[in-house]
């Protein structure tokens, strides 16, 4: 079974609607700043960069430090476990979907 551990990490982290932007900004762009993503946003560079630590902790985000700056990328294998999980999921439900479409063509052809 996918790891539980994992799986609450990344649906924590994105479970924050001004979390998912800062991630949804990170994954369009090829590597961004924080003050980037703070300019043009109305949260401040401090809860972005608070954000930006809960997404590295859930493996959605990774750094680049240059300089005075740092740069953040989306790791797409970050959202593997939730993918994994959903995937799992997805088939229970068609399965169980098909039954019932079976089911009611029996009781009602």
């Amino acid at each position: 079974m996918i790891e539980a551990e994992a799986i609450t990490a990344v649906m924590r982290a994105l479970a924050d609607p001004t979390r998912r932007a800062v991630f949804e900004r990170i994954v369009n762009s090829k590597e961004i700043t924080v003050v980037e993503l703070t300019r043009g946003s109305n949260v401040t560079q401090g809860a972005i960069s608070q954000h930006l630590k809960s997404l590295k902790q859930a493996g959605l985000v990774s750094e680049r430090p240059e300089g005075r700056n740092v740069y953040y990328r989306a790791e797409p294998s970050g959202l593997e476990p939730l993918a994994d999980w959903m995937g799992h999921y997805g088939t229970f439900w068609r399965e169980r979907f098909t039954d019932l479409r079976k089911l009611l063509k029996e009781i009602d052809p």
